[in-house]
């Protein structure tokens, strides 16, 4: 298993399935002590695995990681089962959540893997000092958070969960705003 390669099919995925665009988000996977993140301004379409940049568990971001980096290292260390980080921008889930109120599925998947989708509220020009420690508490008790009009972070034990609640949770956003639109929910 080739944790960079799985980390670069992921982050594609997210691409490919239009959940973010071309160049956001960013992704990270543990492997020990060794965090490998994506660079900053990361093209999910021509990444390589010699683009990631490893992290250390214990803090030291390396040089052109994602500026959300801090945030990723912090989700590991305030989780130890946590080995995946995905972070995307799901149009309907950040459009239903403009509102700063948690998120609360409508239909019945994303009521089974998450009951409340909480929403963080982060002033944007204190973003990146105060995201990576809101974020990192939140996720040590969720495996899915919302910042309020920037996007989803998910953490798991592998990918692929970290990848499902994310697309789990823009289906069920989705799902909420049709429903909204022909009338059955309020």
């Amino acid at each position: 298993m080739d944790l960079k390669q799985d980390l670069i099919r992921y982050y594609r995925w997210l691409r490919r399935y239009g959940i973010n665009d071309s160049h956001s988000g960013n992704a990270s996977v543990r492997d020990n002590d060794i965090v490998w993140v994506t660079p900053t301004g990361a093209c999910a379409d021509t990444l390589v695995a010699d683009d990631l940049v490893a992290c250390t568990i214990s803090g030291e971001v390396g040089d052109g990681a994602s500026l959300d980096a801090p945030l990723h290292l912090a989700v590991y260390q305030h989780n130890p089962k946590a080995q995946a980080v995905l972070h995307s921008h799901g149009a309907h889930t950040v459009a239903l959540t403009m509102n700063g109120e948690d998120f609360i599925p409508p239909d019945f998947e994303g009521q089974y893997y998450f009951p409340r989708v909480p929403v963080i509220n982060i002033d944007y020009d204190r973003y990146l000092e105060e995201a990576p420690r809101l974020v990192a508490t939140t996720l040590a008790e969720f495996p899915i958070t919302v910042v309020r009009g920037h996007g989803v972070y998910a953490q798991a034990e592998t990918l692929n969960l970290a990848y499902k609640w994310t697309c789990s949770l823009e289906l069920s956003a989705r799902t909420a705003f049709l429903a909204k639109q022909v009338g059955t929910l309020p």
